[in-house]
């Protein structure tokens, strides 16, 4: 645990229950019937979840503007407009099945922490902006963080407007579709602070029983596609010998994936979390097989040598059993180190409200390691139930999400510069 012992100035009382409402208003917007969320990107809930944060963004008297690429940036103005803006947000768009608190906790702590600057009339020296990053869950489109990737530079807007679904669908048309087709050019504008507010999604926090995660930074990512392509035949009449089985030649690599994790220490983490086999028929030997391989370890190097590993497991497979494999490298994220400063605005923050705080490291990549690139950048986490996420059971409690804003909002005001 690493509180400092420097003071730190309580900041303005967030509304406890005004928070867990904006929650559960807005986790009705796809709501499913295991009690979590599907709010794919660029679909028509997304669409009604975007519409429900800036009429709420409105009504707190922020300014509204919207990018090329469909991220939102809600401005509470400042003495001074064109100093650069504090931000903090996160993301609306979730996992198939996914939860109510994942991404939306980060923008409606930031929308709270306005609203509680609002309630005692305090202005700040500089505009404090809460944004909505498009599509950082990556489960519709391929590419996670898009929105917070392209702000920083690191893809090209034209390569994520050309995106196409599962269906075809092409990103740029879809963002036309739910009307959040923006004007303004993506990024080219410095910020002075980025803050991200979000549910730990591990056990560390609620283990230790401890409320509040200053994040140092998160491990780096590789994402791959792989192709297997073997040959189609009738399920009853092609001999077991004879047979170039696309699904099963994916089968065994998902076996080697998981035991090439333990060859590493510290492990790296392995997972094939999405597959579709063609043409997906009960009478049919799979032809291909598509699946992703999603890997990630704290040190860049170490993943560096997994790649090699993962091509020669897959490759090697493929020889063996006939069947010929394609691999696509769709997304590397690097180690991302958050500002040393921002991390110890947190502890002190946490100190100054009597919060227990623990350094920590994120297993999972967030918006926040894309803007790190450009920008001053760290984040706060809370725990949540028995470290689930990107389920449908994902939960925290109304009092550790209140702890983590109430901290957002202590260190949003002081770089904002409350006068």
């Amino acid at each position: 645990m690493s509180i400092c012992g420097r003071e730190s100035k309580v900041g303005p009382r967030i509304d406890s229950d005004r928070l867990w409402q904006s929650h559960m208003d807005m986790a009705e917007i796809g709501a499913t019937n295991g009690g979590g969320v599907c709010r794919l990107a660029l679909s028509n809930e997304d669409k009604e979840a975007r519409d429900l944060f800036v009429k709420w963004a409105e009504e707190a008297g922020c300014e509204v503007r919207i990018d090329k690429v469909g991220n939102i940036f809600a401005r509470r103005r400042g003495e001074k407009p064109g100093l650069p803006p504090v931000m903090t947000g996160s993301h609306l768009d979730t996992q198939p099945l996914g939860g109510r608190f994942d991404g939306a906790y980060g923008v409606l702590a930031g929308l709270e922490a306005v609203r509680a600057l609002n309630d005692l009339n305090l202005e700040t020296r500089h505009p404090i902006d809460i944004v909505v990053w498009t599509d950082e869950e990556g489960c519709r489109f391929t590419t996670k963080t898009m929105g917070s990737a392209v702000f920083a530079g690191l893809c090209k807007e034209a390569d994520v407007l050309d995106g196409l679904d599962p269906d075809d669908k092409r990103f740029g048309d879809e963002l036309a579709r739910i009307g959040y087709a923006g004007r303004e050019p993506c990024g080219g504008f410095p910020i002075k602070a980025f803050f991200e507010a979000h549910i730990e999604q591990g056990p560390i926090l609620e283990k230790e029983g401890i409320p509040i995660g200053a994040v140092m930074g998160a491990q780096a990512q590789r994402v791959f596609q792989v192709t297997v392509t073997g040959e189609e035949g009738h399920a009853g009449t092609v001999p077991m010998p004879l047979r170039r089985d696309a699904f099963l030649g994916v089968s065994r690599m998902a076996v080697a994936l998981n035991e090439l994790a333990f060859h590493h220490t510290p492990n790296p983490v392995i997972t094939v979390g999405h597959v579709r086999v063609q043409p997906n028929s009960r009478n049919t030997i799979p032809g291909k097989t598509i699946f992703t391989i999603d890997s990630r370890h704290p040190e860049a190097k170490t993943l560096r040598l997994i790649k090699s590993e993962i091509a020669k497991a897959c490759e090697d497979i493929g020889t063996n059993m006939g069947l010929t494999v394609e691999i696509l490298e769709t997304s590397i994220s690097s180690v991302a180190t958050f500002d040393s400063d921002l991390v110890e605005s947190i502890r002190l923050a946490a100190a100054a409200n009597s919060f227990a705080c623990r350094d920590m490291f994120s297993g999972a990549g967030h918006d926040a390691c894309k803007i790190s690139e450009v920008a001053p950048t760290a984040m706060i986490f809370v725990p949540c139930k028995d470290g689930v996420s990107h389920a449908e059971h994902e939960y925290s409690t109304p009092g550790d999400l209140a702890a983590g804003t109430q901290v957002l909002a202590q260190v949003l005001s002081a770089a904002a510069v409350v006068i």
